[in-house]
C-alpha cells in the first residue's frame, strides 16, 4: 500500500470516527431538548395563573403594572401583544412562549441543547470534510455521503436561522431526532466504502447540481417540519375557538408552539425561498446530463421524480397564493411535495433502476 492510499484510508477512518462522535453529541442534545420541554411545561395551577396574567392563550388579557409616579399615583398598562393573522383569516392569536415555556430552567436546558447541537454540527462537518479528502472529490457520490451531508446542511440551516434571531428553537427536538435517524440509517444500512465515481460523473457539475439538491432538500425539510406542526397547532386553536377542552398533550406542548398563522407563514416563506433553487437544480442536472450522456432529458426515474417534486411544490405555492386553498389544504400539498422529494431520494435510489443508480447505496 503506497503512502497516498494509506493517507486516504486514515482519512476515511477519521471521517467515520467523527460521524459516530457527532451522533453521540446529538444524543446529548436530544436529551437536553427533552429536558427543555419537560421543565418548560406548566402545572394546571401554573397554566391558570398564566392565563389570568395574560401569558396564556387568551389574547385579550391584560396585566397591570404598578408604575411609581410622582405623588404616589399608579398607571395601568396594556400588555403589548404580537398578533398574527391566521391563514384562513378566522383567528388572531399570539405565539406560544416556546419550548422553554417561559421558565428559567426550561430556557437553561434549551440553551444547553443548542450549544450541544453546535458542537455536534462542527464534529459532523469535520467528518464530511474528512470523507471528501479521503475520496478527493465532492463528498456526495453515493447515498451514504449524500445522507451525512444532507443532515449537516439541515442543521446548518437551523443554526443560521437561530443566528438571524428567528424563533425556531421549538424545532430543535424534531431536528435532532431526524438527524440521529438519518445518521443511524446512513451508518448501518447505506454505508459505502470510499471509492471513486464512474468517469461520466467526473465533472464540476457534481459540485453544482448535487450541492444545490442537498441544500434544497435540507430547507424543504425545515419547511415540512413547520407545516406538520402547523396542522397540529391549527387543530389545537380550533378546539379552543370552539370551546372544546384540548387534552393534556396539547396544553403541555402545542400551547408553547408559535401560532398556527406564524407556522403557516414561516413554512410558506421557506418553501417559496428555496423553490427557485430547486428549479435551478433540475436545469443544472439537465445540462450535466447533456454533457455526460449526450441528452438533456431522457425520462430517467430520477429525472421524472425531480420534475414531479417540482410540480408538487409549484402547486403548493400556487394554492397558497389562492384564497380558497390557504391553510390546511395548502399544508397537505406541502407535505405531499416533501414526500415526493423523499421518495425521489430513497425510493428511486433503492427500488428503481436507472442511470442515476450508478453508485448503488
Amino acid at each position: 500500500m503506497n503512502l497516498a492510499a494509506a493517507t486516504n484510508e486514515n482519512l476515511a477512518h477519521t471521517s467515520n470516527v467523527l460521524i459516530y462522535s457527532s451522533m453521540a453529541v446529538y444524543t446529548l442534545a436530544f436529551f437536553a431538548h427533552i429536558a427543555e420541554w419537560v421543565f418548560g411545561s406548566r402545572s394546571k395551577v401554573g397554566r391558570t395563573a398564566a392565563a389570568l396574567t395574560g401569558d396564556g392563550a387568551a389574547a385579550s388579557a391584560k396585566i397591570q403594572v404598578q408604575v411609581a409616579q410622582k405623588g404616589g399615583a399608579t398607571a395601568v398598562l396594556d400588555r403589548p401583544k404580537i398578533i398574527t393573522r391566521s391563514a384562513a383569516g378566522s383567528r388572531d392569536v399570539p405565539d406560544g412562549p416556546g419550548a422553554a415555556g417561559g421558565t428559567f430552567k426550561g430556557d437553561l436546558y434549551g440553551r444547553i441543547a443548542v450549544s450541544l447541537t453546535v458542537v455536534a454540527f462542527l464534529v459532523q462537518a469535520g467528518g464530511v470534510i474528512a470523507r471528501a479528502m479521503s475520496v478527493q472529490r465532492a463528498p456526495w457520490g453515493n447515498m451514504y455521503e449524500f445522507s451525512i451531508t444532507f443532515s449537516t446542511v439541515a442543521v446548518a440551516a437551523y443554526l443560521i436561522l437561530m443566528a438571524l434571531k428567528k424563533n425556531v428553537r421549538w424545532m430543535g427536538l424534531l431536528l435532532v431526532t431526524t438527524v440521529l435517524l438519518d445518521l443511524g440509517i446512513a451508518t448501518t444500512v447505506l454505508y459505502t466504502s470510499s471509492d471513486q465515481l464512474v468517469p461520466a460523473l467526473h465533472s464540476y457539475w457534481l459540485w453544482i447540481h448535487v450541492s444545490t439538491a442537498i441544500i434544497c432538500g435540507a430547507v424543504f425539510y425545515i419547511g415540512a417540519v413547520a407545516t406538520l406542526l402547523y396542522l397540529f397547532r391549527d387543530s389545537y386553536e380550533s378546539k379552543l375557538a370552539n370551546g372544546t377542552e384540548p387534552g393534556a398533550f396539547a396544553h403541555s406542548v402545542l400551547s408553547r408552539l408559535p401560532a398556527a398563522a406564524t407556522l403557516d407563514k414561516f413554512s410558506y416563506r421557506i418553501n417559496a425561498a428555496v423553490f427557485p433553487l430547486w428549479t435551478f437544480t433540475i436545469i443544472a442536472g439537465a445540462i450535466w446530463a447533456g454533457d455526460a450522456w449526450g441528452r438533456y432529458w431522457g425520462w430517467d426515474p430520477k429525472e421524472v421524480w425531480s420534475f414531479i417534486t417540482w410540480v408538487a411544490y409549484a402547486c403548493y405555492l400556487h394554492a397558497r397564493a389562492t384564497a380558497g386553498w390557504k391553510g390546511r389544504k395548502a399544508a397537505y400539498l406541502a407535505l405531499i411535495a416533501f414526500g415526493c422529494w423523499l421518495f425521489n431520494y430513497y425510493g428511486v435510489n433503492i427500488f428503481v433502476t436507472g442511470k442515476h443508480s450508478y453508485a448503488g447505496v
